[in-house]
């Protein structure tokens, strides 16, 4: 299930995911840029930064329970491996517990 198709979410955030999907739509077709995109845990909060998170392409990552999270400050950490040894470039990458 992608994450926006799950239930109650409001229509605000509905519409900065689909914009950011349409971003990334863009990105492909584009010769002259290098991108990647970065799509978080469903959930981002204040914790521990513990270098230890793991990354996808195309899904949420989850935990066995299903749980999507990650720390503030491992969402940082995962942002700047990725600046210092790029691994995603030209596509998207997710990141989570």
């Amino acid at each position: 299930m992608r994450v926006w198709d799950s239930p109650g979410l409001p229509e605000w955030l509905l519409q900065i995911m689909h914009a950011h999907g349409d971003a990334q739509a863009y990105y492909t077709t584009v010769d002259d840029v290098r991108w990647t995109v970065l799509s978080p845990a469903a959930t981002i909060e204040s914790g521990d930064r513990t270098g230890a998170y793991r990354t996808g392409t195309e899904q949420l990552v989850a935990d066995a329970q299903g749980v999507s999270r990650i720390s503030t400050e491992d969402y940082a950490v995962a942002l700047v491996d990725e600046i210092d040894r790029p691994r995603y470039v030209g596509q998207r990458f997710t990141i989570g517990y």
